[in-house]
């Protein structure tokens, strides 16, 4: 493990209005890794990746990707540095095809070949992508749009990959099938900062994690102590 992190938080707030979200939350995610994010409903998971992005400005803090502080970089940028993010809900292009989706993750992109490169790969990784290329966004089953929202992020090339509940609404056998293609993704050496509800999943695949509880990180480890903490097994794996 680079002893320097890639992504890291130091002291972060954020507000919702006059509501506090985030309480002064730091966390730091090295290069190779996976690192989970785990808590119950309202816990600030999402708010924390929204936050790394910018789409809700730190209200103290500082937020640095490879060493420089992006407190202030617009969330839209923040791509073409190799930080993308898949939101919750997916967020596909419904109107538009597969492949123009996938071409829509790559927009600020210039490197053609590479970018038919990276579409085959995206087809690799998501062959049922490959079987819809045509077929218009909208029309996806809910595990087709998260493979497609995955894979569209995928296109911008990313050096971290911030994953917001993946799993969410899926059928068991599409749960497991996306946290195996995380598990490809980061083997191909994409960094992946993953919330998500599914805490036993998420630390099954992970190396690290931290538990959030009301904005605040209440614990951190290596994600196979946190699988076998009574506290949290009680909590979160359902015991």
């Amino acid at each position: 493990m680079s002893e320097k992190p890639i992504l890291e938080l130091k002291n972060v707030s954020s507000h919702y209005g006059r509501i506090q979200a985030l309480k002064s939350i730091s966390l730091k995610v090295f290069p190779g890794e996976i690192v989970s994010i785990i808590g119950a409903n309202g816990a600030g998971k999402s708010t924390t990746l929204m936050t790394i992005c910018n789409v809700i400005n730190a209200s103290e803090g500082d937020i640095f990707y490879k060493g420089e502080r992006i407190n202030d970089v617009a969330s839209d940028i923040l791509p073409t540095m190799g930080l993308c993010q898949v939101p919750e809900g997916r967020r596909i292009f419904p109107r538009l095809s597969v492949l123009e989706n996938l071409d829509m993750g790559a927009f600020f992109r210039r490197d053609s070949a590479r970018i038919k490169q990276d579409i085959e790969r995206v087809f690799d990784l998501f062959p049922k992508l490959r079987e819809r290329r045509k077929q218009l966004g909208g029309t996806l089953s809910g595990g087709e749009q998260q493979m497609l929202a995955m894979g569209r992020a995928l296109m911008s090339s990313p050096k971290v990959l911030l994953l917001d509940e993946p799993s969410m609404g899926l059928a068991p056998l599409l749960v497991q099938q996306i946290f195996d293609i995380v598990k490809m993704i980061n083997e191909q050496g994409v960094t992946v900062v993953l919330v998500e509800q599914n805490a036993n999943l998420a630390l099954q695949c992970s190396q690290r994690g931290y538990v959030l509880e009301t904005g605040s990180v209440v614990m951190e480890d290596n994600a196979d102590k946190l699988l076998t903490n009574p506290d949290i097994r009680k909590a979160y794996l359902g015991e």
